[in-house]
């Protein structure tokens, strides 16, 4: 080879790579993004995979009672497909476009809450799971996709086993409990005072809705998130019965409500042994 064209080699193997080619002309493989469990953060679902799943490398995320629960965006992206397919294949289902040829899909949802064109980020919810599509039982179909071929999953990091049914805990947008007071009380109601509790293992807040003249109480965690523990909230409205609800639960106890116009309240709740009690009081 004359050292013309030897240079001439060794400067396009260093410049086309920058552009994202090989000397062969075809596109380097994009760095994945950081693919998340798509259910919020610290709940656990089964990720099943299996020899003969069509398409191949596709996940089937598994829990009890997974209809109806929200369905969040992997990684952040714009929302390239949102079809439904009726009683067959993927039912109702949604594609996101992560960048660099990656995209993912999420199928045999029961609602869909996202349009074409729509930029969503980590965490954003897109829809709800369900069973809609060829299916047998409820369950979420999500595939990680390279340039339209489907890829072995990884989550968070974690490569998922091939073949076999392997427990992932989401890490999706973890930034504490993902429930609020206002959520778990229901609309109309406004927080009026809270408590955080010891050892910042969670929150107990009163709630009151000016319409209806109810007390609502709830006590959020904040440790051990999406994992049943001994958590309580409580309320007692003066001259009445107290009213607990008290148990192992993985985000929450509550909501406990009671009405009071004009009638001091006592109220509080724990997680594990870190408690709180108010005295009377709010009694406007």
């Amino acid at each position: 080879m004359s050292r013309l064209r030897r240079f001439a080699v060794l400067a396009a193997a260093a410049v086309l790579p920058a552009l994202g080619l090989t000397l062969a002309g075809t596109t380097q493989a994009s760095a994945a993004p950081n693919f998340q469990v798509p259910f919020k953060c610290g709940v656990t679902v089964t990720a099943a995979t299996f020899s003969g799943h069509s398409p191949a490398n596709s996940v089937d995320f598994q829990k009890s009672g997974i209809t109806g629960m929200a369905v969040l965006a992997s990684a952040g992206g714009t929302v390239t497909r949102v079809a439904n397919e009726g009683s067959t294949s993927y039912g109702r289902w949604v594609e996101i476009d992560h960048g660099g040829g990656w995209r993912t899909r999420y199928a045999h949802l029961s609602t869909q809450s996202v349009s074409v064109g729509q930029a969503v980020s980590l965490g954003k919810q897109i829809g709800t799971a369900g069973a809609t599509g060829g299916v047998t039982g409820p369950h979420l179909h999500f595939e990680e996709r390279l340039n339209g071929v489907v890829q072995k999953a990884v989550l968070n990091g974690v490569a998922v086993p091939y073949y076999g049914h392997t427990n992932f805990t989401s890490k999706n947008s973890c930034s504490g409990n993902p429930y609020e007071a206002t959520e778990v009380c229901g609309s109309g109601f406004s927080v009026v005072d809270s408590q955080g509790l010891a050892n910042g293992s969670g929150t107990a807040y009163l709630l009151y809705n000016s319409s209806t003249k109810a007390n609502c109480v709830t006590t959020l965690k904040a440790v051990s998130l999406g994992t049943a523990s001994p958590v309580s909230a409580f309320l007692e409205v003066q001259g009445s019965a107290r009213v607990t609800d008290s148990g192992s639960f993985t985000y929450y106890a509550g909501p406990v409500k009671k009405t009071a116009a004009a009638t001091c309240v006592k109220w509080g709740g724990s997680v594990g042994s870190n408690a709180y009690e108010s005295p009377f009081e709010h009694c406007g």
